[in-house]
This record gives structure tokens, C-alpha cells and sequence, in this order.
């Protein structure tokens, strides 16, 4: 069930992309007055942006309903997990609504995680034309200072679970605690959502470590891989990590990488266990 809920969630993501990408359809511009008579698209569009938000909705409701059913056919409920990181909330199937909050939510999970990457790469700013690709989902957020983009995971996860974690205490989902108590658990899960940039990091730097030995081609994501991998790597500059033609700034920059978060991650989740209730 586990992969059928991440796939769905794959499609429930392209739709979005499609609704935020609509927009930039030539097609879909305003054209000047003078044309309007002359110039029509070959085929007419049937497609609003708004469709897609609806198709979203519709699919997400759907699983719900599947879910709960199946739930109800078997001894045994199956059980949906969301993992926030530091903590996981099961969700009953054999529960409509509960089926419908993890619907709902586990798609915006994933999406938040997208999203969270694309303020990585749009910080790290790589040359066009492959950053496109960051600034059609992102939009106006991707002209923002760096440090306002730094600061949106650790604000929206921390706004998030202030406000979710009241829900899912009345839902018994998770364990009552103190205002101050869910006012603490904000701030540890805000900080932890910057260890979301791991994946990308790594993998950025293993693709550059790959362009460095083994000859792609000339495309543009290669040009994108290697000026946004040398922008990570800066403040590795100063060292000399280069013996011959071998360079080992992104073997050292992987290493830090995965070093650092796993040392975060393992610190965020003894904070987080330990905080008083």
C-alpha cells in the first residue's frame, strides 16, 4: 500500500506541476487585439488551470474512499503512516475521515518536500536553462532574498505542526501535551526540515564527481550540475583537495553532507524525545 499511496502522490505532483506550469503556455497569453481575429490555436483548449486543481481534489478524495474500503474488508486495519521526520502518526483505514486527513495530507507531504528542495536550488541559483525548471514551480518566491528562502522551511514547519498537532491530539492520534510542550515540538520539527537538502546535495555532488571522470556530453544539465556543485563546494575552496588531475572536493563535500545531518538528525530526534509533555 506504502508504494501505491507514493505513486499516487507522484501523479497527484504532476498535476500541480501542469497547473503551475499552464501559465506559461503561449497559447494561454492574452494576444493583441489585432491577431484575435486572424491567429487561433489549431486546437481549441479544453483544459482550464483550475481543472487540474480539481482533478488533484478528486484524486486524493478517490484514495480515500479506496483505502477505507479496503480497510473494512480485512481482520486486520491496515494502518497509514505519515513520516514527519522525527515522528510518525498512523492513520486507521477502517476511519473515512482519518482516510481523507492522510489522503490529503500525505500528498501535501510530498509536495512540501519538492518544494523544499526547489528553495535549495533556487538558493543555490544554477544557470538557465535548466533553473526554469525551479523558477516556474516557485514563482515570485524564487526573486526573494536567499535568507527570507532560507528561512520558509523552518516558518511553514513549525506554523504547520503548531497548528496540525492540535488536530491530531483531538483526533488521538498523537499523545496531549502542553501548549508549550507543541510550541517546542514546532521549533525542533522547523529545524529538521532542513535536513530535507541532503538528497539533493549528495546527489548534485555525485553527478558533478561523475561529469568529472566520465564525458556526458555537452548538455545543459551538465553546465547546471557543475556550477551549482562548485557553489556548494565554496567554502571548501581554501583547502587543497586536488592531487593531480584527482580532485577531491566532492568526495569531502558528500562526506560532510551525510556526516552532518546524520549528526543532526540523530541530536533533533533526542530533543525531540525528550521534551517535556
Amino acid at each position: 500500500m506504502a508504494i501505491v499511496d507514493f505513486i499516487l502522490n507522484l501523479a497527484g505532483l504532476l498535476l500541480w506541476l501542469n497547473w503551475r506550469s499552464n501559465r506559461f503556455d503561449p497559447l494561454v497569453k492574452r494576444m493583441p487585439a489585432t491577431l484575435m481575429g486572424t491567429l487561433r490555436p489549431a486546437a481549441p483548449k479544453k483544459l482550464r488551470r483550475w481543472h487540474f486543481l480539481v482533478f488533484i481534489a478528486i484524486l486524493l478524495a478517490f484514495r480515500a474512499v479506496i483505502y477505507w474500503w479496503i480497510g473494512g474488508m480485512f481482520p486486520r486495519v491496515w494502518v497509514g503512516e505519515l513520516n514527519f521526520g522525527l515522528t510518525m502518526l498512523p492513520f486507521r483505514s477502517d476511519l473515512l475521515l482519518r482516510m481523507l486527513i492522510f489522503s490529503f495530507l500525505s500528498f501535501g507531504l510530498v509536495l512540501w518536500v519538492y518544494y523544499v528542495w526547489l528553495l535549495m536550488f533556487s538558493i543555490l541559483a544554477g544557470p538557465m536553462p535548466i533553473h526554469a525548471l525551479v523558477t516556474i514551480p516557485l514563482g515570485r518566491v524564487d526573486r526573494w532574498p536567499n535568507w527570507v528562502k532560507v528561512l520558509i522551511p523552518f516558518i511553514i514547519t513549525a506554523t504547520f505542526w503548531a497548528l496540525a498537532s492540535w488536530l491530531f491530539i483531538r483526533m488521538n492520534i498523537l499523545t496531549p501535551i502542553s501548549p508549550a510542550g507543541r510550541f517546542q515540538q514546532s521549533i525542533v520539527l522547523g529545524l529538521s526540515s532542513y535536513l530535507l537538502w541532503k538528497v539533493p546535495l549528495i546527489l548534485i555532488l555525485l553527478l558533478y564527481l561523475l561529469n568529472s571522470y566520465i564525458y556526458f556530453g555537452r548538455h545543459p544539465l551538465w553546465s547546471y550540475v557543475s556550477t551549482t556543485a562548485q557553489t556548494i563546494l565554496r567554502p571548501l575552496q581554501k583547502i587543497p583537495l586536488r592531487i593531480g588531475k584527482v580532485n577531491l572536493a566532492p568526495i569531502l563535500g558528500i562526506a560532510l553532507v551525510f556526516v552532518v545531518s546524520q549528526f543532526a538528525e540523530k541530536w533533533l530526534g533526542r530533543l525531540y524525545n525528550h521534551l517535556p509533555l
